[in-house]
């Protein structure tokens, strides 16, 4: 092969790789012309997903797919997503963006990058409506039902009161058991466990009372897509500043969103 077409067949391999390079980082030009965005949520954990009676996805990260789709002139396309398959799919480009009550730390910024965060996630005390409890103080004499080991656990014991009485079970479901069968006046647990319960038991007039940790949800964009990324930034600070944010949280949740990390 003579030089002059060596150096042919290299601006080939290099224009070819631009091009590739320019349409893996292009995700929010090709959503704007194609006028439609997959994004990738959860159906099986309320109240952020989860399947309704009227077999359509519902919660939280679904309301909140919905509202990114609108700002963007998009029409969504919802994609039902696992806790294993999530990433994977974001980074095989089969969604545009990541739904799905994701936790952000330094193991999955190596891999993918994420937005500001949009909704919290937290363990926290709920009990019914008529019960008064404000804070750590107030479950003084009261009893409270926490799965053995959990999160909730850990840090119930560090901040209850000594009259207090923690009772302890296997699992969530002996948890949650306890609690509408009323041997605990108040329960302790995730807000997805606390939201199936909700769901499922309207009579109890359960509510959120305080929160114990909070660990924020953020939206999963695939490396190298700066300009999508940038967008949907400016779509939650926007419904931050709206109100938007707490509505959902509050809607879902029970609670407001807060203050979100940026």
């Amino acid at each position: 092969m003579t030089a002059s077409r060596r150096g042919l067949v290299a601006a080939v391999l290099l224009a070819g790789l631009g091009l590739s390079s320019l349409a893996q980082a292009d995700a929010l030009a090709d959503i704007s012309s194609r006028k439609q965005i997959a994004i990738a949520i959860p159906t099986d954990f309320p109240p952020y997903g989860f399947v309704g009676t009227d077999l359509k996805p519902q919660g939280l990260d679904v309301d909140m797919a919905q509202l990114i789709a609108a700002r963007l002139g998009a029409k969504v396309e919802l994609v039902p997503v696992t806790s294993a398959n999530r990433i994977p799919y974001l980074q095989t480009r089969k969604v545009d963006l990541v739904i799905s009550t994701l936790g952000k730390n330094p193991e999955r910024e190596k891999v993918i990058d994420f937005t500001a965060a949009y909704s919290p996630f937290f363990q926290a005390v709920f009990a019914a409506k008529g019960v008064t409890i404000r804070g750590a103080a107030d479950l003084a004499g009261k009893t409270v039902g926490v799965t053995r080991g959990a999160i909730e656990d850990i840090e119930l014991s560090r901040i209850a009161p000594a009259d207090s009485e923690i009772r302890r079970f296997e699992d969530n479901n002996a948890t949650v058991s306890a609690f509408v069968s009323g041997q605990v006046e108040a329960i302790a647990t995730g807000a997805s466990v606390a939201g199936n319960l909700m769901a499922r038991n309207p009579q109890l007039g359960t509510e959120f009372k305080f929160v114990l940790k909070d660990s924020p949800n953020f939206i999963g964009v695939a490396k190298g897509e700066d300009a999508l990324r940038g967008r949907v930034n400016e779509i939650i600070a926007e419904a931050r500043s709206s109100g938007e944010l707490d509505r959902l949280a509050r809607r879902w949740l029970g609670r407001p969103a807060g203050n979100l990390p940026q």
